[in-house]
């Protein structure tokens, strides 16, 4: 089996172990007595999270990806969601809070890791936003503008 093979199968197999966690997550939310549009909101965004960016060039577990936020928002987000916004950073922020508490409620991620995805969301949100403005803007061509190289 080649590397690409043996990626393809870990994906495959994450992938199904993301279906059983987004489902629980959903229940999660429904049990906090959200509206059905928030809880879709909050599993639609979780999910792209967890099978699209954490599986995008590696297979990485969703236990394994709550370090990742940062990449995700200051970067990824930015350059591949065409819906990416500053209200869609804020809005994502949001739904990978709610997502990662109910994987620390479930003891699948530590107090530490949950508390510094909230400590780097808090902290870089002002910068992640400024980024996707730039990103944005049609009079900014340089790349150095607009990721501050």
């Amino acid at each position: 089996m080649t590397s690409y093979e043996q990626y393809e199968n870990d994906c495959k197999i994450i992938r199904i172990e993301n279906e059983v966690l987004l489902n629980d997550f959903e229940k999660w939310l429904s049990d906090k007595k959200l509206s059905k549009k928030t809880i879709g909101k909050h599993v639609s965004n979780a999910d792209f999270y967890i099978n699209d960016f954490l599986l995008y060039e590696d297979a990485i577990e969703a236990t394994e990806g709550v370090g990742d936020i940062g990449m995700f928002l200051g970067y990824w987000f930015i350059r591949k969601a065409m819906w990416a916004s500053k209200a869609a950073l804020k809005e994502n922020a949001a739904s990978l809070k709610k997502f990662y508490e109910f994987m620390l409620e479930r003891k699948q991620v530590s107090k530490d890791s949950f508390e510094n995805l909230k400590e780097t969301i808090k902290e870089d949100m002002p910068e992640w936003t400024a980024t996707v403005e730039r990103y944005h803007d049609p009079d900014i061509e340089d790349p150095e503008e607009i990721w501050g190289l």
